[in-house]
């Protein structure tokens, strides 16, 4: 299952031009999720942010697809939440983007969920 458009792009330069696409937009509290080392992962990377409004978290997702077809070309195999703007979900295969409000971020508690990961908070600019 793992898609790779280039020898080049692997799935932790993904999960860095992700990062990219959330600071470009003010992003907040964004996490990279390390999971290659989860049993049972569905991906290698979870990377989770938060917006503080609709109109951000619609901003942050399209900066992130943005940064992603600029540097390899691809789009998101699978895109969800796009309507109610409370999770939106930009799934690459291997690297899963993750843009939530923070209401939404708190109850569904991934970090928590997925705690065998090894977690990396970006710091803001």
């Amino acid at each position: 299952m793992n898609q790779q458009v280039s020898k080049d792009v692997n799935s932790e330069i993904l999960s860095e031009w992700v990062v990219e696409g959330m600071k470009e937009k003010k992003a907040m509290d964004v996490v990279v999720m390390d999971l290659r080392e989860v049993k049972y992962a569905i991906a290698d990377y979870f990377v989770i942010c938060s917006g503080n409004s609709d109109t951000q978290i619609d901003a942050i997702s399209d900066s992130i697809e943005e940064q992603i077809h600029k540097n390899s070309k691809q789009n998101p195999w699978k895109r969800e939440g796009q309507q109610n703007k409370e999770w939106i979900l930009l799934d690459y295969v291997d690297v899963v983007a993750h843009v939530f409000n923070k209401e939404k971020r708190t109850f569904y508690g991934l970090e928590e969920l997925w705690g065998d990961a090894k977690i990396t908070r970006v710091e803001e600019n």
